[in-house]
């Protein structure tokens, strides 16, 4: 069994920070491959990484957040994490911080009455398919039911395949459909599939056991 990492208080709803060795799930192949090769933790973001945050959001979708909506999110206290990574020898690149560290990705979340509500989650275009993003969900659904939530949900964009495959793979099932929900350009909208994960008796292979 992982050892389960320490909850932050009720006056600091962040997720955890994590250490190398505290992985959501037990078995050694669930963990992302370039994990035994880098030191990672998740930590918070603040105003002074959201030029950092926004540059990696633009650079991962044609339709990216506004600074103020990520602003607006740590005004409101929602949890926001970035997952840090420990750069590899000659890894460089948009996402490099300037303590060394890489970027691999960040979440936004929302929680409220017995759930919680995933409003973005982001791998770095030069850190994708490399499992961050199912290690992330993993450490959100853990957080969460370390609140009491019952309940993780996202939307994610109809045309979005592999997006919707990962979630389905994490144990989210499609319970409905929100209808013209994203911007998809020319003036054209694009609906969301609505996602939940029961993360009390959550689906064989699921993110939760």
């Amino acid at each position: 069994m992982s050892r389960s990492p320490a909850m932050p208080s009720d006056s600091a709803p962040t997720v955890p920070v994590w250490s190398a060795s505290d992985w959501p799930r037990a078995d050694a192949s669930a963990r992302p491959a370039p994990a035994a090769e880098r030191r990672i933790a998740f930590e918070g973001v603040t105003d002074a990484d959201l030029d950092a945050v926004c540059e990696v959001e633009k650079s991962a979708y044609t339709h990216p957040w506004t600074r103020k909506h990520f602003a607006d999110s740590l005004a409101s206290g929602y949890p926001a994490v970035m997952l840090l990574g420990e750069a590899l020898p000659g890894e460089a690149g948009p996402s490099r911080r300037a303590d060394g560290r890489v970027l691999l990705g960040y979440l936004v979340a929302m929680p409220g009455v017995d759930e919680v509500h995933l409003l973005n989650i982001t791998v770095a275009p030069a850190h994708q398919r490399q499992g961050w993003a199912r290690f992330m969900l993993d450490a959100l659904a853990l957080w969460s039911r370390g609140r009491g939530a019952q309940w993780l949900w996202l939307e994610v964009r109809a045309s979005n395949a592999p997006a919707r495959a990962l979630y389905e793979r994490c144990g989210f099932q499609q319970v409905g459909m929100r209808r013209d929900y994203y911007p998809a350009g020319q003036f054209q909208r694009e609906d969301a599939v609505v996602m939940s994960l029961n993360l009390v008796t959550p689906a064989e292979g699921g993110a939760v056991a």
